[in-house]
């Protein structure tokens, strides 16, 4: 029995022009019309792909090698495509030239302080904007959305002269206390994925005596982990990377940031800048936010996809 089955089964693939396994995978090489590309057309693409893919990691290679170069041999002409010698003290040499691991802590507190009050903040907002119907909601959505076309150089003056008057200028407080705001690109995030909630879910926990708290964090949160994950990250690299923030408002070396720390390498000597160890302090820089990529990486994709469509 089992024989002439798996006898009828083959059969039945050859019939229908190809293995089981074939035609389970050849759906994802279809058009939107059902026709399938041809092989010339599927190659073509992906020899474009790996063509722009090297493209984009061209100039991640180059620091690399770069910053296991000897100074000499950096400066040499034309540039070598693989180190001759490989200088791994170049990292160590790094991070003696300026505090790093004190401008480390720095950025890991300001970060992780930032990453946690603008997931807080900017999921309450668009709770209130997806899951709650209250009048001129959606007109109300349109200013916050509004505030995403408001240049940055627009508020630099105005913000700095805030918090001088304030007097918290020379802290970290303009670098965080900001995130306890939400903002509109994340509450837009937010709330087109949490608009897909079913409502009647949300009605039947009303009518069973659940405050709109117990829904927010019980219910919705666990909900609408994945568009949080890319609030999170994409909240953690632009406070990572913030440059012009510490530089407006931090002055003391012990509360400066990584960003600002690299600057080291230029103002030591600016006639002889050391290529090789700013590269290598870059590569030290840029490895928490790679390792924080590829940990959530399942949700940072499912977060962005379901969120743009319905």
């Amino acid at each position: 029995m089992a024989a002439s089955t798996a006898v009828t089964g083959t059969a039945g693939a050859s019939a229908t022009g190809g293995s089981p396994l074939r035609n389970k995978h050849s759906k994802y090489h279809r058009r939107a019309d059902g026709s399938r590309p041809s092989t010339a057309n599927i190659w073509i693409s992906r020899l474009l792909l790996i063509l722009m893919l090297a493209l984009f990691l061209l100039p991640v290679y180059w620091m690399i090698i770069s910053a296991v170069k000897s100074p000499e041999e950096l400066a040499s002409f034309p540039p070598t495509l693989f180190p001759k010698e490989w200088r791994w003290s170049n990292f160590s040499d790094a991070v003696a030239v300026m505090p790093f691991w004190r401008f480390f802590a720095n950025s890991v507190i300001i970060t992780v302080s930032v990453v946690i009050l603008s997931v807080v903040s900017n999921f309450i907002v668009a709770y209130g904007f997806s899951c709650i119907q209250w009048p001129g909601r959606d007109k109300l959505f349109l200013v916050v959305l509004a505030t995403l076309f408001l240049p940055f150089p627009v508020t630099l003056i105005p913000m700095f002269d805030l918090w001088a008057n304030i007097g918290l200028v020379n802290t970290w407080g303009p670098l965080i206390i900001p995130a306890m705001f939400a903002g509109g690109f994340f509450t837009f995030l937010l709330r087109q994925f949490m608009k897909q909630i079913p409502q009647d879910m949300l009605n039947a926990a009303r009518v069973d005596g659940a405050s709109e708290w117990r829904i927010a964090w019980s219910l919705v949160f666990p909900t609408a982990r994945p568009a949080i994950t890319v609030v999170a990250i994409f909240s953690a690299v632009g406070t990572w990377n913030d440059f012009m923030g510490p530089l407006l408002y931090l002055q003391d070396e012990k509360k400066q940031t990584l960003a600002i720390g690299i600057q080291a390498f230029r103002t030591m000597n600016p006639d002889d800048v050391q290529f090789n160890l700013l590269m290598a302090a870059s590569i030290l820089v840029i490895i928490p936010l790679v390792v924080l990529f590829f940990l959530f990486q399942r949700y940072f994709v499912s977060g962005i996809s379901l969120g743009g469509f319905k």
